[in-house]
C-alpha cells in the first residue's frame, strides 16, 4: 500500500506534519531536510550545560530556555537549534515553534560546520528579535558570537577562545565564563 504525505507548503503545514514523528528534519525553502541524529556525548553535554547556565543566569519569569526539540521559524522555514532563549510570554506551552528568539545557539559537528556558519547564520540573524547567535566548538573552549549592535545590524562574529575568556551577552544582560560552560566537557 502506498502512503502519500499531504502537500506541505508552509511552516505550519510542516510543524503539524512533523509533530510526533521519529527522526529529525527541518523545513527549508519549501523542502523537508533530513537532519543527523545521534550526536556525540560531548555535543549532548555541551548543549545541556549551555541550557543550564542560561537557565540559571536568566530570570525564569522573563525568559524561557529550551533545547533541541523546539523550533524557530526563520524567514525561509523551520529550524531546530540546539538551544534557544525566547521571552517567557512569547509562546504558550503547547506551541511547536517560536518566531521571537532572543538567543540561538548551535554546537558544531563535522557535518554541520558549513550550515551553522552559512545559511543558518544568515537565517537566524535575519530574525528581528534575535540579539545573539552563538556557535560553539565541542572540542575546545571556543565560541563564535554574533551580536546585534545599537544600529540594529549584526557585526561579523567575534571568536572567543580559552577557558579564561567570557561571553558577553549584552542583549540579555549576562556574561558566561567559558570555564563554566565547558566544565567537564572539553
Amino acid at each position: 500500500m502506498n502512503i502519500q504525505a499531504p502537500a506541505i507548503r508552509t511552516a505550519d503545514d510542516f510543524l503539524r506534519w512533523n509533530e510526533g514523528r521519529e527522526g529529525r528534519r527541518e523545513f527549508v525553502r519549501g523542502s523537508i531536510v533530513e537532519m543527523m541524529t545521534g550526536g556525540t556525548r560531548r555535543h549532548a553535554e555541551l548543549m545541556l550545560q549551555l541550557a543550564i547556565v542560561l537557565k540559571s543566569a536568566l530570570a525564569s519569569s522573563d525568559y524561557m530556555v529550551v533545547a533541541a526539540d523546539y523550533a524557530i521559524r526563520t524567514p525561509v522555514g523551520v529550524r531546530y537549534p540546539d538551544v534557544l532563549v525566547e521571552p517567557a510570554a512569547a509562546s504558550d506551552d503547547k506551541s511547536l515553534a517560536t518566531d521571537q528568539a532572543l538567543l540561538i545557539a548551535e554546537i558544531l559537528s563535522p557535518s554541520s560546520l558549513a550550515t551553522d556558519f552559512g545559511e543558518k547564520a544568515q537565517e537566524y540573524t535575519a530574525l528581528g528579535t534575535l540579539r545573539h547567535y552563538l556557535v560553539l566548538s565541542q572540542d575546545e573552549p571556543r565560541v563564535w558570537l554574533w551580536s546585534r549592535g545599537g544600529d540594529g545590524a549584526f557585526a561579523k562574529p567575534e571568536m572567543i577562545v580559552g577557558a579564561d575568556e567570557t561571553i558577553d551577552l549584552a542583549g540579555l544582560h549576562i556574561r558566561i565564563p567559558l570555564a563554566e560552560l565547558y566544565r567537564g566537557v572539553a
